[in-house]
């Protein structure tokens, strides 16, 4: 089990990044992974409040996720020797630096300039891959030394993004009972901490849509908390089980086959809608919640074409085939898919 040494969540947590590091005794050669709007956001901050603190450091720029990208990461964080690394922004760049840093054998800082969805915190990356027919590479990495969020950052960022990290928490509803489901089903490894953890983290949000109504700094700290919360489970669990199941896969194989997906917490979000309903449970509160934070709620407001939803609707079951779900082995038929997705108002 490995998990974060160190969380900061607050105001101007990036100001204190000299002082982390210090404490967390990591080498004084630091290579900064961002992209180009990260970058200026907050990545050449960092940069400099490092060299005050009599850090060596070096700033990587990348525009996307992929494995020539990691390798190139490497390759100058090799030539510069680093001792740490640290990924300012939001999923695709904490991914490559996740995966860098691991590959490498050196510690990772995670640095989010937004909120939505929990790999800021958790001990694995995703890889899209280039042909867009097969589903994304999921791979073990370690957890972030430290996690250090700027409320302040990541408020001013587009509030869509914090309302698909809403999404993606809220899937652990289902993903913990799909867990459950393949616990008594499949005798999959099951820790009752890390589900009972998962559970909590989206009952943070399912019970505080008052707050996060509100769209201010407490309530994207509250989302910050509860996706590092989410991250920390699926260290627990040793696999994202309590956080990633069939609305997962319903997310990723959209992915697959729509033209312009959505954020993948926004398609999670959806996805849990429709996995209650299969469970027979209360979807109407699930869809509720997401439509009161401002999340979508329909394939129109994801903006993906009502046949796009179905066709990932019934490919589900084949993402990640060894995670048992509700889906089973033999998924969804065109028109069971199509008829739930009606029956849960996914399709207006």
């Amino acid at each position: 089990m490995e998990l974060p040494r160190a969380v900061l969540i607050e105001r101007d947590a990036v100001q204190e990044i000299g002082t982390i590091c210090n404490y967390l005794e990591v080498g004084k050669r630091a290579d900064i992974i961002a992209d180009p709007i990260t970058r200026k956001i907050a990545g050449e901050t960092v940069c400099e409040l490092l060299n005050d603190a009599g850090y060596e450091v070096n700033l990587i720029e990348v525009e996307r996720i992929s494995y020539e990208t990691i390798e190139a990461v490497k390759a100058v964080s090799t030539e510069h020797k680093a001792d740490l690394m640290l990924a300012v922004g939001g999923g695709m760049v904490i991914d490559t630096a996740k995966i860098a840093s691991f590959e490498l054998r050196i510690p990772f800082i995670s640095i989010p300039t937004i909120a939505s969805h929990d790999g800021i915190a958790s001990p694995r990356a995703s890889i899209k891959n280039e042909d867009r027919t097969k589903p994304p590479v999921s791979v073990p990495t370690h957890a972030p030394l430290a996690i250090i969020a700027d409320t302040a950052i990541v408020s001013a960022a587009p509030y869509r993004f914090t309302a698909a990290g809403c999404g993606d928490i809220i899937a652990n509803y289902t993903a913990v009972k799909d867990w459950q489901l393949a616990y008594r089903l499949r005798n999959a490894d099951y820790s009752s901490y890390a589900a009972a953890l998962s559970g909590m983290t989206a009952n943070m949000i399912i019970e505080n849509v008052k707050e996060l109504k509100q769209r201010d700094e407490p309530s994207v700290r509250t989302v910050l908390k509860a996706l590092v919360s989410s991250g920390v489970a699926i260290s627990i669990a040793g696999s994202s089980a309590p956080a990633s199941g069939s609305e997962h896969k319903f997310s990723h194989a959209l992915d697959m086959v729509a033209e312009r997906p959505a954020l993948h917490g926004e398609q999670c979000g959806i996805g849990t809608i429709m996995m209650t309903h299969l469970y027979g449970e209360n979807w109407q509160h699930i869809r509720s919640v997401l439509k009161d934070i401002g999340a979508p709620t329909t394939a129109k407001e994801l903006g993906v074409q009502d046949d796009e939803l179905i066709h990932a609707l019934t490919l589900a079951h084949t993402i990640n085939p060894g995670r048992y779900t509700i889906l089973g082995d033999s998924g969804l038929t065109y028109e069971a898919a199509e008829r739930l997705a009606v029956m849960t108002q996914v399709l207006e």
